[in-house]
């Protein structure tokens, strides 16, 4: 265990926490930065970013955490690959357990974010890389003229079924009901697309097939009914992206900060129920998740950070 103790400690780099990591260095604060991954959190699998200010054309998630990225380099932004499985924050020093170490610091941040939201269904974990995946922009080019299935109704599910439309040879996207919750010019595109079809009122019940994905069961939500929809006998596999959602990764906090649900807590200025600890990010409760507040999270979280170090 270091002895060193931090002015800040940030757990999670994706934009909440880069955000942070960046307004606390530039205060000349002793930064760590903790991050059990890779930077950017959901971020990393977004293949097209219209709605950030200032993006560059073409944006996409990995180009714009890349530069995040670079900018906390630039203010002495210490960094730690790990794992925080524990915590204690009550006190004047906050000490976060790690898989590798402990860390200390007289703040935290906690950015952690979330992770996506599976199916549920037998058969998912199994085919995980066999078929299953939850990150087009990481899997679609294995995919490339084969047909593949995309699993939800909103923003980030319409906007990953025009990606694979790029490389699959037909997508169909299943959703329980028989509308898109996506907001209206993401869905025009997706039915400008030829290759784009659409399964309505439906729910993956199961997951088959031998070593790769082959067969699925699907459930009329309406007349409960169910079939099952097999690989074309040519391509031997299909593929299924899910996109339903995402949940916080908020459980080591159960019971040491204020929640709402899965969601950690905060006034407006990110503030915890405990003193010195701020959430920021998905992972605490909102009403907008989008790379754009998420970042702005994270610059109130460290201001704050840095007004509470110095009114202690």
């Amino acid at each position: 265990m270091s002895d060193k103790i931090y002015d800040v400690v940030i757990i999670g780099a994706g934009p909440a926490g880069l955000s942070a990591a960046l307004y606390a260095g530039r205060s000349r604060l002793s930064t760590l930065l903790i991050e059990k991954e890779m930077d950017g959190g959901q971020i990393v699998i977004t293949s097209e970013i219209e709605n950030y200010p200032g993006s560059l054309e073409h944006e996409t998630g990995p180009s714009l955490i890349e530069r995040m990225g670079k900018q906390t380099q630039r203010f002495g932004v210490e960094r730690a690959s790990d794992d925080i499985t524990a915590v204690e924050l009550i006190g004047d020093v906050k000490v976060l357990k790690g898989l590798k170490a402990q860390y200390k610091g007289r703040t935290v941040i906690v950015a952690a974010g979330a992770h996506p939201r599976p199916i549920g269904c037998p058969g998912e974990k199994e085919f995980i890389g066999k078929g299953v995946s939850y990150c087009a922009t990481c899997d679609a080019p294995f995919f490339s003229e084969l047909e593949v299935y995309v699993v939800g109704g909103g923003d980030a599910a319409v906007e990953e079924a025009i990606y694979l439309s790029g490389f699959a040879r037909k997508v169909t996207v299943i959703h329980r009901r028989d509308e898109l919750r996506a907001v209206k010019s993401i869905q025009e595109k997706a039915f400008a697309k030829p290759n784009i079809e659409f399964m309505w009122n439906s729910a993956v019940e199961e997951l088959k097939g031998d070593g790769l994905l082959s067969s699925m069961v699907v459930r009329d939500t309406q007349t409960g009914e169910t079939r099952i929809i097999e690989a074309d006998e040519d391509d031997g596999l299909f593929g299924v992206f899910v996109f339903i959602g995402f949940d916080p990764q908020s459980e080591i906090f159960v019971g040491l900060l204020d929640m709402d649900g899965p969601y950690i807590k905060t006034d407006e200025n990110m503030n915890t129920n405990i003193p010195g600890v701020f959430a920021a990010g998905d992972i605490r409760a909102k009403s907008l998740r989008q790379v754009v507040t998420a970042a702005a999270d994270g610059a109130i979280a460290a201001t704050q950070a840095e007004h509470f170090l110095r009114n202690v």
